[in-house]
């Protein structure tokens, strides 16, 4: 994934931090979810993880203008915590997602990038291992719907120099699980600046906003 190896071991300033504290979680912290969010999904679940914390090593952020701002945490395993809010700051975060890689891959030529654009683009998407997911974004009664796109920056310490900025394409899909389960997958064109395109797909679930603390 591209997300790995962002932790370059920066210090913390003794102005305070630049990038904002949100739920009490930041670079440098442990978040603690609860296992109970995928385990009670039970076995029709692809969303799967192997622990309940989180040692967060880098932050993102992402201007979406009139829709608010998206911020994500990662780990040093590319897991994501994610969190959608109005303002910049995150005060007003309510939607928590948790994601893990599935598959990562570079293009080997034009064809394959524009087959991938295809898939975002599909009111349906799969991959090997995988069931089919519904389009979440925009619905799926549509045959075609165009992806979103926007630059992420992306954090290594908490003094909010040095971002690195990440160009991505991306559609969100679901699918329900019995009883009132949902999964969620996310299907990414990335290309860092300075560095090569790849497509990325990753899985996850909603959380409450009591299913994790730090």
């Amino acid at each position: 994934m591209v997300f790995r190896k962002l932790f370059g071991g920066g210090k913390e300033q003794d102005a305070g931090p630049a990038i904002p504290v949100i739920r009490n979680v930041t670079i440098g912290r442990t978040v603690r979810l609860d296992p109970l969010a995928w385990r009670r999904l039970g076995n029709d679940a692809v969303f799967k993880l192997d622990t309940d914390t989180l040692e967060i090593v880098a932050q993102g952020s992402i201007d979406l203008g009139v829709d608010g701002w998206v911020h994500r945490f990662y780990t040093e395993d590319d897991l994501m915590l994610q969190m959608v809010s109005p303002d910049a700051e995150g005060q007003g975060a309510e939607d928590f997602t948790v994601f893990r890689p599935w598959a990562s891959a570079y293009p080997p030529d034009a064809h394959a990038r524009r087959d991938w654009a295809d898939r975002l683009r599909s009111p349906g998407f799969t991959d090997d291992g995988l069931p089919v997911f519904r389009r979440f974004w925009f619905g799926d009664t549509d045959a075609r719907q165009d992806p979103v796109s926007f630059w992420e920056s992306v954090y290594d310490d908490r003094s909010g120099r040095n971002a690195r900025r990440i160009y991505q394409t991306c559609m969100l899909f679901s699918r329900d699980l019995p009883g009132e389960g949902r999964e969620l997958l996310l299907a990414i064109e990335m290309e860092p600046q300075g560095g090569d395109l790849t497509h990325e797909i990753m899985v996850g679930i909603p959380l409450d906003v009591g299913e994790f603390e730090a």
